[in-house]
């Protein structure tokens, strides 16, 4: 015990433990719960499920519990007026569930009728949603639902166009599908064999021959002996244009045989063989070219029925991958031909070869694929024309008149790479004629003029104004009786934008390979004064129409493009100074 002055206490035993020890249990302590409900009714009950943990604390545990359950079910149901006979399944399942597991799953009638009630709105949106799916696939697609004022209204206010100007050409159908490719027939009538194996493979068909290419005898035979007979070279060149298991093997012999005939003569008698025009055409042509352009100007020197192909040639690769592969062969051999002997072809066949491979080139087979080989080939044709003044004129009347679609024009012109001074010119003066044969004028202007160019430019942007193109298109695109109907008119609308588009595409060629002097900087200036007022400020821009949004954007980089350069271009100021007649 501890006194009332002490600090600390005397006695520090630990205080006796009276909850651990076994205490007589009183008479009414049995019935707690009924001694609440009896007394206070419902408001009991609920003091009852608070008070009956802390007093389980207390009492000794009942070896059977269910006799203890049965004890406290008595007070419920006096409170709720029910007998326990009679709510005896109840108490059984809820027995079970108590004596199961530790958690009590007490389900009420409301919670039980709102639970069904959800369950029917669940199975009656179903239904619904069923009936909606049936119905969607009932439509024909075909079919247009009338739609209501409001609802028309709404959809022409925030619909979008799905025109929109196209960043690749259309392109021509130059190259029609071939299964079988033409009948190549070795002329073995000038040849001598000089050995038992070159007797062997003159003498022998054509798929036997064809065996001597892929296993590499061939090679084997001609390039060791250093004999290349032209014979020989003509018709590899005429297997190019067959499948690429064979005209890859072709190419590669017909390579070496040319560089090794090359190095094996002096330089004072170089000579390689070089395919003429006409054999170059007939080769396009094996290919499946149908133009009249591409037709060889004579007979064809093949001859017999179509050779037939092994199975694997048969099941080739497309269409598109094969005719690549075959134009990506021939453009390198004439290259070669092209460097190695710059006199080779005179002028007239120059200026053929471009116009042909121009016009193989705008194929719509090969509108994605690369054009490396085709486009460095044109670079050195035009660089070996002897007089390139002169074929500037007939060569751009023919370029211009190689399709009759804006874009392919513009296509056929990007063909000609921006490097070298000839090419520059070619773009130039291409794109120039281009613009005015489609707008009519290569009567009225001096468009051979090279000062002169800025100034037509400028007097042929005045007729690109957006709402006077449409006299241009052709009266196939003006229907009589439809300009005021509305598809008629947006339909118009795009054709005319897709066509200024390009317009002003080739414009902005003629400016860009300029070399622009600060003579030429008011040209200059009035070219943007033009572009500002007959172009851009004529485009009706919208949300709903993208190829004017386009077509407004090309407009403002062409503008500001021009800005820049004459910016660079302005001639220097001069200032006034007394002293300079002194």
């Amino acid at each position: 015990m501890q006194a009332a002055g002490d600090m600390f206490p005397s006695d520090w035993s630990p205080p006796p433990v009276e909850f651990l020890k076994r205490r007589a249990v009183p008479a009414d302590s049995g019935a707690p719960a009924q001694r609440l409900a009896g007394t206070a009714g419902p408001r009991g009950l609920r003091r009852l499920a608070h008070q009956l943990p802390e007093e389980s604390k207390q009492e000794p545990q009942d070896p059977d519990p269910v006799r203890g359950l049965a004890s406290l079910e008595e007070p419920f149901w006096s409170t709720a007026g029910t007998s326990p006979k009679a709510a005896a399944p109840w108490v059984d399942a809820h027995t079970s569930l108590a004596s199961g597991g530790s958690e009590c799953y007490v389900n009420s009638l409301d919670y039980l009728l709102q639970e069904k009630r959800e369950r029917a709105l669940e199975q009656e949106r179903e239904k619904l949603l069923l009936q909606g799916c049936l119905d969607l696939n009932s439509l024909d697609p075909d079919e247009e639902v009338p739609l209501t004022p409001e609802h028309r209204k709404l959809v022409e206010r925030f619909s979008v166009s799905l025109q929109v100007i196209p960043a690749v050409h259309p392109g021509e159908t130059v190259f029609l599908p071939r299964h079988h490719p033409l009948p190549c027939i070795l002329d073995c009538s000038h040849l001598k064999p000089r050995s038992r194996l070159e007797e062997l493979f003159l003498s022998s068909p054509l798929a036997q021959q064809l065996s001597f290419l892929r296993s590499g005898l061939l090679s084997s035979l001609y390039l060791t002996s250093g004999h290349h007979p032209v014979p020989l070279l003509r018709w590899l060149f005429q297997l190019l244009t067959w499948p690429p298991e064979t005209s890859l093997g072709a190419f590669v012999l017909l390579w070496d045989l040319s560089v090794d005939g090359l190095f094996r003569q002096s330089d004072a008698d170089t000579s390689l063989w070089c395919p003429s025009l006409q054999e170059v055409t007939a080769a396009f042509h094996s290919l499946g070219a149908h133009s009249p352009a591409l037709q060889p100007p004579g007979p064809l020197q093949h001859s017999g029925s179509e050779a037939s192909l092994s199975r694997s040639e048969q099941q080739d690769a497309p269409q598109e991958t094969a005719v690549d592969s075959s134009l990506s062969c021939i453009c390198k051999f004439l290259t070669l031909c092209t460097l190695a002997q710059p006199g080779a072809y005179a002028d007239g066949s120059l200026l053929g070869l471009i116009e042909l491979l121009c016009r193989a080139g705008l194929d719509v087979g090969l509108r994605l694929l690369p054009k490396t080989d085709l486009q460095q080939l044109l670079l050195l044709l035009l660089d070996n024309i002897q007089e390139w003044p002169g074929k500037l004129r007939p060569l751009c009347c023919a370029l211009s008149r190689a399709s009759d679609h804006h874009h392919n024009l513009l296509a056929l012109v990007q063909l000609f790479l921006d490097v070298t001074s000839r090419s520059r010119q070619l773009r130039r003066q291409l794109s120039l004629v281009i613009i005015a044969r489609l707008l009519d004028q290569q009567e009225t202007l001096p468009l051979w003029q090279e000062k002169a160019q800025l100034s037509s430019l400028s007097h042929l942007l005045s007729l690109m104004r957006p709402s006077t193109l449409g006299q241009y298109l052709g009266p196939e695109t003006m229907p009589p009786g439809q300009e005021q109907q509305p598809k008629a008119s947006a339909q118009l609308d795009y054709k005319v934008c897709y066509l200024c588009h390009s317009l002003l595409t080739l414009a902005g060629l003629v400016v860009s390979c300029q070399d622009i002097t600060p003579d030429q900087w008011g040209e200059l200036q009035l070219l943007c004064m033009q572009l500002d007022r007959h172009i851009s400020t004529h485009i009706r821009e919208s949300p709903q129409d993208m190829h004017q949004t386009k077509l407004k954007d090309l407009a403002a980089q062409t503008y500001i493009r021009w800005q820049e350069l004459l910016a660079h271009c302005q001639p220097q100021t001069r200032y006034f100074s007394p002293w300079e007649d002194i």
